[in-house]
């Protein structure tokens, strides 16, 4: 494997033979740019390439297994676990350029499409066909459906109609060895392996995805968005496993505490109560007399279990109102302190006052303030560690702080990951989930597409002499004192 910091000038010629000159990054100023996605890890590449078609993916792919030179894929850059970054150096390949959406098939529901689509641009294209794209990830204005499908990523909606393998039906994907193959097809029940789903949700150390065909969802006739105003964080979660327990799906059952809603409402002023311990956005769609029907039962089961007000919405514009404290919560936070390490434990549902708690209790022991906005009615926690980088010291012990709160939620009958996925930064807790023959076994699935350590190398499987201690520190030297997301 090249392990100079530069490539030499021969391979940088032969890669801008393959997708021209404009698109090989290699100067340091441009290469810093890709050396980060969403998370705390910084890892800089060696040189990013940026394809526009899948026969140039396999000529890239087809010179770095030539050279020795590992291949880490990339979409907007968005993710949550580190996934994108190149912790190895090598090629960054960066799909961003293949944006095209090929085909709609309106009759049908299909859409086919590339890796560097925005999410909410697919669902935007096919709604003059009264049609849309599910999963809904928080940053869906950015976020690009290859990323969508390499971390299996979820969102909001993700309730009701599942995270991202329950709808994609095919993949064109390019082997370690340069080959562009199918997996899938147009129907739902194809026989033999399901390699679709072995391919989403990992992260890009399979293969590299260069067409995507997904199904897509005709829009409801209507939709009711209630925001039900809580004075107790425990009287919210109760709610959240009442409506579920009585049978009800919303399509959405969000969460927001204190917190968040005071870094929310002065900075997107969308009516959310500074006062309020906790909130719930709960959104219930469909026909629109079983709207109305459901609907109401949400907003008398918040009222019973404390809710000092439901407020309702069902024009858009209210609808959009009360959604956009929400999708824009994260990026609030920014008003609190410079910093911020989002996790993404899960947990089952009744369990959700105990361990948010426990989070409070980590964050108090540590001098941390945690804001808490998460998908509360499959128990998908997002606890952001609040921190500023710039001080000595705040890195770390947001990490370690990370850590506990990780173990609480396993310790409760809960995982790792609801949905940003392994990649780097939870890689070293698989050991609490998962026993070493199973690792061992999921590991074969590589020498099965014949990756390797080619593709996106150092994700999701903890090294041989990785212990969470050992992991912790291998994260804090790519990241470094004054790493800031």
């Amino acid at each position: 494997m090249t392990s100079s910091a530069t490539l030499d000038k021969h391979v940088l010629r032969e890669l801008m033979a393959v997708v021209g000159r404009d698109y090989v990054l290699h100067e340091p100023t441009d290469l810093m740019v890709f050396e980060y996605d969403a998370t705390i890890g910084r890892s800089m590449p060696q040189v990013v390439v940026l394809p526009e078609t899948a026969e140039q993916v396999s000529a890239v792919v087809k010179l770095a297994h030539r050279y020795g030179l590992p291949v880490t894929p990339r979409g907007a850059g968005t993710g949550l676990s580190g996934g994108a970054i190149p912790e190895m150096g090598g090629v960054l390949l960066a799909l961003t350029r293949m944006k095209r959406i090929l085909e709609v098939d309106h009759q049908e529901g299909l859409a086919l499409v590339e890796p560097g689509v925005v999410n909410l641009d697919l669902s935007r294209a096919v709604k003059p066909y009264g049609l849309y794209f599910a999963p809904d990830p928080a940053s869906q204005r950015a976020c690009t459906v290859g990323g969508n499908v390499a971390e299996n990523a979820g969102g909001p909606h993700c309730l009701a109609y599942g995270v991202t393998t329950n709808h994609v039906l095919g993949l064109e994907l390019v082997l370690a060895d340069g080959e562009i193959v199918w997996v899938g097809g147009r129907t739902r029940d194809l026989p033999g392996y399901d390699l679709t789903g072995a391919v989403i949700g990992s992260e890009g150390t399979l293969a590299i995805v260069t067409k995507i065909l997904v199904r897509l969802l005709r829009l409801p006739e209507a939709v009711r968005t209630l925001l039900a105003v809580f004075d107790e964080m425990d009287q919210a979660s109760n709610a959240v496993s009442a409506i579920i327990g009585q049978g009800f799906v919303p399509a959405a059952l969000e969460m927001m505490d204190r917190e968040v809603i005071q870094a929310v409402e002065p900075v997107l002023h969308v009516g959310y109560p500074m006062d309020a311990d906790a909130v719930l956005l709960i959104e219930v769609e469909g026909v629109r007399e079983a709207v109305a029907e459901e609907g109401e039962a949400v907003e008398k089961i918040c009222r019973a279990e404390g809710a000092r007000d439901v407020r309702v919405a069902e024009e858009g514009p209210e609808r959009d109102r009360l959604w956009a404290g929400r999708k824009g919560a994260i990026g609030a936070l920014g008003q609190l302190m410079p910093n911020y390490y989002v996790l993404d434990g899960t947990v089952p549902r009744t369990r959700l006052p105990e361990v948010l708690r426990r989070v409070e209790e980590v964050g108090q022991k540590h001098g941390f303030r945690i804001a808490n906005v998460f998908h509360a009615g499959d128990g998908n926690l997002h606890p952001n560690i609040l921190f500023d980088a710039r001080q000595p010291g705040e890195t770390e012990r947001a990490l370690e702080a990370g850590s506990e709160i990780m173990r609480i939620c396993v310790d409760a009958g809960g995982t790792i990951t609801g949905e940003h996925g392994i990649g780097a930064e939870k890689r070293k807790f698989m050991h609490w989930v998962f026993s070493d023959d199973d690792l061992e076994v999921m590991s074969r699935l590589k020498a099965v597409f014949g990756a390797g350590e080619l593709f996106n190398p150092g994700k999701m499987f903890p090294t041989d002499k990785e212990s969470g201690e050992v992991g912790q520190a291998q994260i804090m030297r790519s990241t470094g004192p004054d790493a800031n997301v």
